[in-house]
């Protein structure tokens, strides 16, 4: 059983243009993980105009969506293998949706989850057997225990090879 851990992630960002009191600066940063992964990250062009923003870096809120649909997917793929199924691909088109809370902050407040997966061998899983593959999963995915936002699964129709 997984115990107690740790996750650690540097966040850099300096000042290097712009008039920082006037709101006029660059909001691009990095992200940098322990493995030695660092990411351009900056707000996202929804939150914080061009050019102090830059969509080809990652936003925290593309981030949050990415890190609730990668839990999804482990825990999908964990438990998938568990009950004896072989999966040779699993795709997905997370999207996350940004509205505003009963105080009028805005938060993500649901993000759908739509894999796509792909099952090979003689041991196919039933529609229902995909949903409830899904449900444990969701259940236990570590993220989706920690947030409020509501994650769904559109459950998409299964590949086989």
């Amino acid at each position: 059983m997984l115990g107690m851990a740790e996750y650690t992630v540097g966040i850099r960002w300096e000042h290097t243009e712009g008039e920082f009191r006037r709101g006029t600066y660059s909001r691009e940063h990095q992200w940098s993980f322990d493995g030695g992964v660092v990411i351009p990250a900056s707000p996202s062009p929804h939150v914080v105009r061009a050019p102090y923003s830059n969509a080809a870096c990652v936003d925290p809120e593309e981030a949050y969506v990415a890190s609730i649909a990668s839990c999804h997917m482990l825990s999908f793929l964990y438990v998938a293998q568990q009950r004896g199924f072989d999966i040779t691909r699993y795709e997905d088109d997370a999207v996350g949706l940004m509205s505003k809370n009963e105080r009028r902050v805005s938060w993500v407040s649901s993000v759908l989850l739509s894999p796509r997966i792909t099952y090979t061998g003689e041991r196919v899983p039933s529609a229902r057997e995909v949903t409830e593959l899904h449900e444990e999963a969701h259940l236990a995915c570590f993220i989706a225990n920690s947030v409020k936002t509501e994650i769904r699964i559109k459950v998409v129709e299964a590949a086989f090879e």
